[in-house]
């Protein structure tokens, strides 16, 4: 993709975020404009190259485009809804992490005011911002995100969800569920291994290559979510919650933890109970896709 660097960029929000997309910028040889409350926060981007706007209007119009990466959604609605600020005609691209339901009424807010509106979600950390390890996840207007999709690749892997500005943000904390997932069904099994004096470096080839079988499954598992139907072609739901059983009574017989394991059984008895039990595994998406309050 060609990569145009004369387009000039503004970063609002120089936290530890701010700065590294500031300087991603900057080294792939954009002019960039900041600006941040506390401007001393910009210092050293000055000295690399960077113009420190006097106001956050001024640095609105200077960029082409403007990424904003600020605390929370009342942070960016305090700084940009000010009577001194000017958004019409603006690009505003927010990396803010927050909620779908606050992605969508910021997009409506920014609508309102003449304001082109993407949201993201930045799925790495500082330090890897501006290498192809940092995915920037992006959502909204597809003509918004073709027209600055080479800028944007300063930062990092750059991925289009769709035209819900929510998705974005959905998508992240999607991500981390199975990162959490992943990381305490390993925990929950090396917190059993330790006890016969297996230590975690030795379990975790194994339990690298088990998630990796596992994460084979999902193409073929979400055929069946997707066209509702679950035949158990590995195994059926109440042949696997005798092996929870086994996982708990282990887990007992050993002294480790039992909430996670228990956890999932409970779901799978409910599915169970709801007439799912010759059905494969994948048919608990109806319990994971219910509020439970109790």
């Amino acid at each position: 993709m060609n990569h145009n660097t004369e387009t000039p960029v503004t970063v609002i929000g120089l936290g530890l975020m701010g700065q590294a997309l500031a300087g991603a910028f900057l080294k792939a040889g954009h002019p960039t404009i900041v600006w941040n409350r506390t401007s001393s926060k910009a210092d050293h981007l000055v000295a690399q190259g960077a113009r420190l706007a006097p106001t956050i209007g001024d640095a609105l119009k200077a960029g082409s485009l403007t990424i904003i990466c600020v605390t929370d959604y009342p942070a960016l609605y305090e700084l940009l809804g000010a009577n001194e600020v000017e958004l019409e005609g603006t690009m505003l691209i927010n990396l803010t992490s927050g909620s779908s339901s606050q992605a969508r009424e910021a997009a409506r807010w920014a609508e309102q005011r003449g304001t082109r509106y993407l949201d993201g979600a930045i799925m790495a950390i500082p330090s890897a911002i501006g290498t192809a390890d940092a995915v920037i996840l992006h959502s909204g207007p597809q003509a918004d995100f073709a027209a600055h999709e080479s800028t944007l690749g300063a930062l990092g892997t750059v991925t289009y969800l769709g035209a819900d500005p929510g998705l974005a943000s959905l998508y992240d904390v999607a991500g981390l569920a199975m990162m959490w997932s992943i990381l305490n069904a390993w925990l929950q099994g090396t917190a059993m291994l330790r006890t016969a004096g297996v230590d975690a470096a030795t379990y975790a080839p194994f339990a690298r290559q088990i998630a990796t079988v596992v994460a084979e499954w999902l193409p073929g598992y979400a055929e069946q979510i997707d066209s509702g139907s679950f035949p158990a072609e590995i195994s059926a739901l109440e042949t696997d919650t005798r092996a929870m059983e086994h996982l708990i009574e282990e887990s007992e017989a050993v002294g480790v933890n039992t909430e996670l394991p228990k956890l999932l059984k409970t779901m799978a008895d409910r599915a169970i109970a709801a007439g799912h039990g010759k059905e494969q595994y994948p048919v608990l998406i109806e319990e994971f896709g219910k509020l439970r309050k109790d």
